[in-house]
């Protein structure tokens, strides 16, 4: 037997006493709120646009507020709304022309007609984290027939040849294109800098350019060179510091780097800056507006307009495989973590360099 204080004894009578074998609902909202603040903005962007779309697809398809959990018709009925499947008439998706039209012209849906598999599986992804973070159970998406029905889905896509879209990569060719549209201007300056340090450091997101601050920019003088600091990354959400956290900023990067540095005279803050048409310096940019330099950028150079911020990532990769640069080195410039991610861009440099695709053109010894 524990015997407690009296004081102790009073306490506990005016707290709010917990059931140990379920949670409060404010300690719910609360795990809930340190979840969304571990994630990066882009991704509670892409959560919130998701989950607005399944609520506003919920109401008009029954009629009903959006409730979790969800039953398994539901998400049957929502993969069947918006996968292209074929009929004796031709393709055609379970979402009714008339729902399907008051998505598109309310701009919850970009078009009409079916999603892509990428952005039927995204969908999914996040009502299963809905579930997950909401302590909602069962949570649908992990039921046998919705992970069958994803399967098969899957497969019928790839038979049409429906593959996942991938941006095309800025690799060396197209990357000198688009540097050489940038002038001696503030502007040319700035995006000529922030194109080569996104490049050239391995590839780094839109959100992690947006994110560069001096703090982390460590310069070289001997060398001219520069090592950046990248405590935050999407495989590094909790900002651990490694030696693999230090990214080399060096050659035409580094000069690049120090060209805008001079012109704007920036030493603190962030590095990449809003430039207003007076040609003056504002604040940081964000991860759209790093997105829509490139894409700018694309379009005076002429590039095709399928390129993004993306593009330097798988760009660098790809070039890295052209190039015959180890895996293992990639890895450590860009970040990744799996290597099945990186290796969709690394074949795709690298196939065409290989020996044994030239196995007629090269003499026997």
């Amino acid at each position: 037997m524990v015997f407690m204080p009296t004081q102790t004894l009073k306490l506990l009578n005016q707290l709010p006493l917990l059931d140990p074998a379920s949670l409060h609902e404010a300690t719910q909202k609360a795990i809930a709120e340190i979840v969304s603040e571990g994630e990066s903005q882009n991704t509670r962007n892409s959560y919130k646009s998701a989950m607005k779309y399944w609520a506003v697809w919920y109401r008009m398809r029954y009629n009903q507020a959006f409730t979790l959990p969800l039953q398994v018709p539901v998400v049957l009925q929502f993969i069947v709304d918006h996968a292209v499947r074929n009929t004796p008439t031709g393709e055609t998706i379970g979402l009714p022309d008339e729902l399907d039209d008051f998505l598109v012209e309310n701009k919850f849906k970009a078009q009409r007609g079916h999603f892509s598999m990428a952005t039927l599986l995204h969908r999914l992804a996040v009502l299963s984290k809905a579930h997950k973070v909401a302590f909602a159970s069962p949570n649908p998406c992990k039921d046998p027939r919705v992970q069958e029905l994803i399967g098969k889905t899957q497969k019928a896509y790839a038979k049409k040849g429906m593959h996942s879209f991938q941006r095309p990569a800025l690799t060396k060719e197209p990357l000198t294109q688009l540097l050489e549209t940038c002038d001696q201007s503030l502007k040319g300056l700035r995006d000529k800098a922030l194109i080569l340090f996104a490049w050239s450091s391995g590839g780094r997101r839109r959100s992690e350019v947006s994110d560069a601050h001096f703090d982390r920019l460590i310069h070289k003088p001997e060398t001219g060179e520069y090592l950046y600091l990248l405590l935050h990354s999407k495989t590094n959400q909790t900002g651990q510091a490694s030696a693999n956290a230090y990214k080399p900023v060096s050659g035409m990067a580094a000069q690049a780097l120090a060209d805008w540095i001079s012109a704007s005279q920036l030493n603190d803050g962030y590095v990449f800056r809003q430039i207003n048409k007076g040609g003056a310096i504002g604040g940081k940019l964000s991860p759209v507006s790093v997105n829509n330099i490139i894409k700018s950028r694309c379009k005076l150079a002429g590039l095709s307009e399928q390129f993004s911020a993306h593009s330097l990532r798988s760009g660098f990769v790809t070039e890295a495989a052209k190039q015959n640069i180890p895996i293992a080195e990639t890895m450590l410039m860009t970040g990744h973590q799996n290597i099945n991610t990186l290796m969709r861009y690394y074949r795709e440099g690298n196939v065409l360099e290989s020996k044994v695709s030239k196995l007629l053109e090269n003499p026997a010894e």
